[in-house]
This record gives C-alpha cells, sequence and structure tokens, in this order.
C-alpha cells in the first residue's frame, strides 16, 4: 500500500508511504489519490486533511522517473498519466476542507506540486523543495504552474522553474513557499479543527474564488456571507465569545 489514509478525531491523514523510492508517485498513486481526498472530504467528522510522509526524511521525490521513461513510447499511457495528474491536483487544490502539507525532507518535482496544492505547508528545518522538470527535459503542468506563481510571484516561480534549485526550509519560508517551519503541524491541527469548518470551507471557497481571477461579490458569495449569521455555528461562537468560553462547533 503506497497511499493510506486514517482518520482520528476530526483529523484525516494521508500517508505516502514508498519508502523504497523516496516515496516517488507512480501511475496507480497518481489514480488513488484523489479518491483518498474525496473520501476524507465525505466524513462529516472530518474538519482538516494532513498529508505527510509515513517515513521521516523525505516527503516526496516527485514522479516515478523509471516508470516515465519505461513508457515513453506509449502515447495512451502517457495520455492517462497526464490525466491522472491533472486530476490528483485539481481534487486536492479544490478539496473542500482545509488540507496541510507536511514537509520533511525533499520535497520536489510532483512532489513539490502536491504540496503546492495544500492551503498550508509545513516544513521541518530538514526540508529542501524544488521543481526539476529543467533537468529532465520535462514541462511542468500549468496547473501546478499557477499554484507556484500564486504563492511566490512570477520571479520567484521562473527562479526555481528555470534553475531546478532545491531550497532549504528557510529560503523556501523567506519567498513565501512554505508558511512555517516547525517539528510538526500539531499546533494548527488543533486552531484549526477547533474553529468552525462552515466557517473555514466558506472562505476556503472565497479564496479558491479569488485565486481563479474573481474580484468582486456575486449573488452567491453574497447569500453565502448573509446565510452564516442564521447558522448554528454563529449562535454557538457568538455565545461562547460573550460567555467567554471556548466554542463547540457540531
Amino acid at each position: 500500500m503506497t497511499l493510506r489514509l486514517t482518520t482520528g478525531e476530526h483529523v484525516a491523514r494521508l500517508f505516502i508511504d514508498r519508502a523504497d523510492k523516496r516515496n516517488a508517485f507512480n501511475q496507480a498513486m497518481w489514480e488513488q489519490l484523489p479518491e483518498l481526498v474525496l473520501q476524507a472530504m465525505a466524513d462529516p467528522a472530518v474538519r482538516l486533511l494532513t498529508i505527510e510522509s509515513a517515513h521521516p526524511g523525505v516527503f516526496c521525490a516527485g514522479a516515478d522517473i523509471a516508470e516515465l521513461l519505461a513508457n515513453k513510447d506509449e502515447a495512451q499511457w502517457r495520455a492517462a498519466n497526464q490525466a491522472a495528474i491533472n486530476r490528483a491536483q485539481h481534487v486536492l487544490a479544490r478539496a473542500e476542507k482545509p488540507v496541510i502539507a507536511y514537509i520533511d525532507g525533499d520535497c520536489v518535482g510532483g512532489g513539490c506540486g502536491i504540496a503546492l496544492a495544500a492551503d498550508i505547508r509545513v516544513a521541518t528545518p530538514r526540508a529542501r523543495l524544488g521543481i526539476t522538470p529543467a533537468k529532465l527535459g520535462l514541462v511542468y503542468p500549468l496547473h501546478d504552474t499557477k499554484l507556484l506563481v500564486d504563492l511566490v510571484g512570477p520571479g520567484q516561480a521562473k527562479r526555481m522553474l528555470y534553475t531546478g534549485m532545491l531550497l532549504d526550509a528557510h529560503e523556501a519560508l523567506r519567498i513565501g513557499l512554505v508558511d512555517e517551519i516547525a517539528a510538526s503541524p500539531g499546533h494548527l491541527e488543533d486552531v484549526i479543527a477547533a474553529n468552525s469548518l462552515h466557517s473555514t470551507s466558506g472562505m476556503k471557497r472565497f479564496v479558491r474564488r479569488v485565486l481563479d481571477g474573481q474580484a468582486d461579490d456575486d449573488a452567491e458569495t453574497l447569500e453565502v456571507f448573509a446565510q452564516a449569521f442564521t447558522g448554528p455555528d454563529f449562535l454557538e461562537g457568538t455565545s461562547a465569545f460573550v460567555a467567554k468560553r471556548k466554542p463547540e462547533f457540531k
């Protein structure tokens, strides 16, 4: 089993578990990833999803290059591979609940794309991130390139793409590629899981709309904003605030 999903109290964890290949993704894994993400999103108890390695010291070395080389002359396989990668990244980037990527060790190429599709990236001090298609004669997917540009801007994105350099955790933090450096994502999990899922998922949809080019409210976004005032989470959150207690969102 190279990908596995576990669920605890309000948190689902998607583990990458292919240590002998430094967690490199093959075709089967690209096909499995979106199904596991959708499974986590469908679980009403889950308030957030983490993506992390089952083994310390490496997040994901990227695509399985040996598999790509073995199938380079098979047009049908290449098309299926591209479709699987595109679907995996699209589903992950648009998952309805918050997603945290916990990056320990190398996070390269397609592995970096997975981290880019998460909402928040937490890196350990030994993390290294890079996008290396230029070293392989390949081209990075447009969808993933947009995720990169959205995070670090076009100048830093070009630096990463053109050079294929691996950035250490502190450089990745400096340019906005990761959001913090920490030994674990636990504190963020606790804070997010304690908050209203109605709020976090709604705001996540709004952020995605902004990233996809929307700048002004429309009838749907105005309705989402207005309806929140009539929901049970608003009543619980405001009641807890007035009573100076922690809210307990159901």
